[in-house]
C-alpha cells in the first residue's frame, strides 16, 4: 500500500510515521509512505501558497496552484488516480470500519488543510471524501492525517507481528478490548485473574470474551448496537439480565 500526505509542515508527519512501528515497516516495505511539501509546488516568487479570502473575513486561505501542482506530480510515479481525502472537521467522523475499508485500497492521498482552510475549487477537483477525526477544530490537518496513517497501516500485512494484534483490539469487532496483565502476578495486593494463569485456552477465550462485553456495557453501551454479537454473546448477556 501507497500513502502520499500532502502537507506544508512535512517533518511534522515524519517525525511520528519515521518512527516505532510504522517507521519499521516503512522500512521493510510493509507500506510505502511519503510526506510532500506543498509549499515546494508554489510558482509564487515569494513561496506564499496562501492569499485573503473573497468576501472578506479572518485569516488566509490556501491556494489551488500550488495544492493541485503537488498532487500532479504524484503521478510521475503513478498512472491511476489515487483515493484523495482531504482531512477536515467537516468530514465524515474516522473509525474502525473506515480504517479497515482504507486498508484495502492500494494508494490513498490525505490532503492537510491549514491557516482557514483551502479554496473550494481545488477540493472539488481532487477529492473523493472529507474525513475527520472528531468534532473540534486542529491548527492543520498534520495529526489528523498521522492519527488515519498509523490506525490503518498497522492492519496491513507485515506491520504486525499477527494479524490477531488488531483483530482483537477495542472497536475492530465493534466491543471494547478486554483488560490485560502482566508479571507480576500480584501488585499492591490485587492478583491476577485465576483464569488467565490456568493455561486453558478455551476458558481463557470465554473469560476474554465476556470481559470484552462487560468492558463495553460499562463505557460505551451504544457499541453494542452494531457490534458482531454470537450466540454465546447474546445468551451471557441475558444471563447478566442485561438490556438495552
Amino acid at each position: 500500500m501507497r500513502i502520499d500526505i500532502l502537507t506544508l509542515f512535512p517533518d511534522m508527519c515524519e517525525a511520528v510515521l519515521g518512527d516505532s512501528i510504522i517507521g519499521r515497516a516503512r522500512v521493510s516495505g510493509a507500506v510505502e509512505i511519503h510526506c510532500h511539501n506543498i509549499r515546494d509546488y508554489t510558482t509564487d516568487k515569494h513561496g506564499r501558497v496562501d492569499d485573503a479570502p473573497y468576501g472578506g473575513g479572518m485569516g488566509m486561505i490556501m491556494s489551488v496552484q500550488p495544492i493541485y501542482d503537488c498532487y500532479r506530480a504524484l503521478f510521475d510515479d503513478c498512472s491511476e488516480k489515487p483515493h484523495v481525502i482531504y482531512m477536515s472537521p467537516k468530514g465524515k467522523t474516522f473509525d474502525q470500519k473506515k480504517a479497515i475499508e482504507l486498508s484495502g485500497r492500494e494508494h490513498i492521498v490525505l490532503l492537510c488543510g491549514h491557516y482557514e482552510g483551502i479554496d473550494q475549487r481545488v477540493l472539488d477537483e481532487i477529492v473523493d471524501e472529507e474525513i475527520s477525526i472528531g468534532d473540534y477544530v486542529l491548527t492543520g490537518g498534520e495529526m489528523a492525517a498521522v492519527v488515519v496513517t498509523d490506525a490503518v497501516c498497522r492492519m496491513l500485512p507485515g506491520v504486525l507481528s499477527d494479524e490477531i494484534c488488531f483483530t482483537e483490539e477495542s472497536h475492530f469487532s465493534g466491543l471494547l478490548e478486554y483488560p490485560q496483565y502482566t508479571r507480576p502476578a500480584e501488585w499492591h495486593g490485587k492478583k491476577v485473574p485465576d483464569v488467565l494463569l490456568s493455561g486453558h485456552h478455551k476458558n481463557i477465550e470465554k473469560w476474554r470474551r465476556e470481559q470484552a462485553l462487560l468492558t463495553t456495557i460499562e463505557k460505551r453501551p451504544e457499541m453494542l448496537k452494531n457490534a458482531e454479537l454470537t450466540k454465546a454473546d447474546k445468551k451471557f448477556l441475558e444471563s447478566i439480565e442485561y438490556s438495552e
